[in-house]
């Protein structure tokens, strides 16, 4: 079941983009090429940045191992 925010969220959402005009911001045109180009070469980086910090926090680190410790009720190593 969705939280009553949520819900009151989505009720609200078609009320407060029927309050916005066409038109209405001024230098919303299209974007030219360069600046397409360059927003989706910033977006890949983030991405691959995004990507690459999951990938190291996630990864396990290695330990040293632990053979110069002698263990007494564990056969075979020591």
């Amino acid at each position: 079941m969705a939280p009553s925010g949520v819900i009151l969220l989505l009720l609200l959402l078609p009320v407060a983009a029927a309050g916005v005009t066409p038109g209405s911001c001024s230098g919303c045109g299209p974007l030219s090429l360069p600046m397409l180009a360059w927003l989706m070469a910033a977006d890949a980086v983030v991405s691959l940045l995004i990507i690459a910090v999951v990938f190291v926090c996630a990864c396990p680190r290695h330990r040293p191992t632990l053979d110069d410790k002698v263990y007494i009720n564990m056969p075979g190593r020591g």
